[in-house]
C-alpha cells in the first residue's frame, strides 16, 4: 500500500487538489471534522488512518520528540516553501518511501 497523506488545516487546499491530481490518498481537516481540533486529535486520526500528516505546525515536532506514536510528519517552516515545492517534496515521498519507512519519522519539506 501507498503513502497516504493527511493535511493540517494550514497546508494550502492547493496542496490537496495536486496531489489528487496524481491519484494519491490525501485528506484535509476540513474533510475529516477535524477543525479547530487539539493536536493530538490530528496525530490520532491521522495515525489511525494510516496517514503521514503533513504540517507547518512545529508543535507536532515536540509531540514526535516526546515519543507520541505517528505513521509520520512531513513538516516544513509556514511560509519557507512554496506550495509548488510542498507538492514535488510530498510525490517524491509517496514515490519513494513506504508507509513502513515513514511510521514515527519527520521528514523535512
Amino acid at each position: 500500500m501507498p503513502i497516504r497523506f493527511h493535511l493540517d488545516e494550514h497546508i494550502s487546499a492547493q496542496v490537496a487538489a495536486g496531489l489528487r491530481r496524481r491519484n494519491i490518498d490525501v485528506t484535509t481537516t476540513a474533510e475529516a471534522g477535524l477543525i479547530g481540533a487539539s493536536d493530538i486529535a490530528h496525530i490520532e486520526y491521522a495515525a489511525s488512518s494510516g496517514r503521514v500528516l503533513v504540517t507547518h505546525d512545529d508543535d507536532f515536532l515536540r509531540l514526535h520528540a516526546n515519543g507520541v506514536g505517528h505513521a509520520g510528519i512531513g513538516y516544513c517552516q509556514q511560509r519557507s516553501t512554496s506550495v509548488g515545492e510542498i507538492l514535488r517534496r510530498l510525490i517524491l515521498i509517496h514515490d519513494l518511501l513506504s508507509p513502513e519507512e515513514m511510521a514515527g519519522k519527520v521528514e523535512f519539506l
